[in-house]
């Protein structure tokens, strides 16, 4: 795999993941479904390891995922290629917004671009659990949960929704009953 196809995918997923850095893993799926080096069981342990640095949750999984593949320019290629196209994008929107702010074609477009970022941000979510917690085959359908992971699940979405904790909080504790439960 060579760094221009690697810096050309990630700007094609960072030109139409709207909503942020996990908007981008539909499309890493996506990307990991039709490659034969990025394996979509690895994007799990990805995502958590981009997760416990400081920094953009899709600019570090690009960048971790060029490293692991291509190697540091690899890294620099991936991460470049997922931000050049937001870059670009918003220069442009920045600079005609004032002057078209009150536009109703453009108000009708951000009020529809909400619910599809968070559509997207949901599908992402969603994408996480299933890794998280079902395994990939099994014989019956409570065969597939990893129920250990189910209930980590379930205490860590209660903490975080009762408890305003900042998030390296929630990640400490999950990295320290990851070690304690042997997981």
């Amino acid at each position: 795999m060579n760094l221009l196809y690697l810096f050309a995918n990630f700007a094609r997923i960072g030109l139409f993941a709207i909503g942020g850095g996990l908007a981008t893993l539909p499309f890493i799926y996506e990307l990991a479904n039709r490659s034969d080096w990025l394996k979509s069981e690895a994007i799990g342990n990805m995502l958590a390891i981009a997760q416990t640095v400081p920094g953009a949750i899709g600019v570090n999984l690009a960048a971790y995922i060029g490293f692991v593949y291509t190697g540091p320019l690899g890294g620099y290629a991936a991460a470049i290629g997922l931000t050049l196209p937001s870059i670009i994008i918003i220069s442009i929107v920045a600079r005609m917004f004032e002057a078209f702010k009150e536009n109703k074609i453009v108000k009708n477009t951000f009020i529809a671009l909400r619910p599809a970022a968070a559509g997207l941000l949901s599908a992402a979510g969603l994408g996480v659990i299933a890794a998280s917690v079902f395994y990939a085959s099994a014989a019956a359908w409570y065969e597939y949960i990893k129920w250990k992971e189910v209930l980590i699940l379930g205490v860590f979405l209660f903490l975080v929704m009762k408890f305003k904790k900042h998030p390296i909080v929630y990640i400490a504790a999950a990295g320290a009953l990851g070690v304690i439960l042997k997981l």
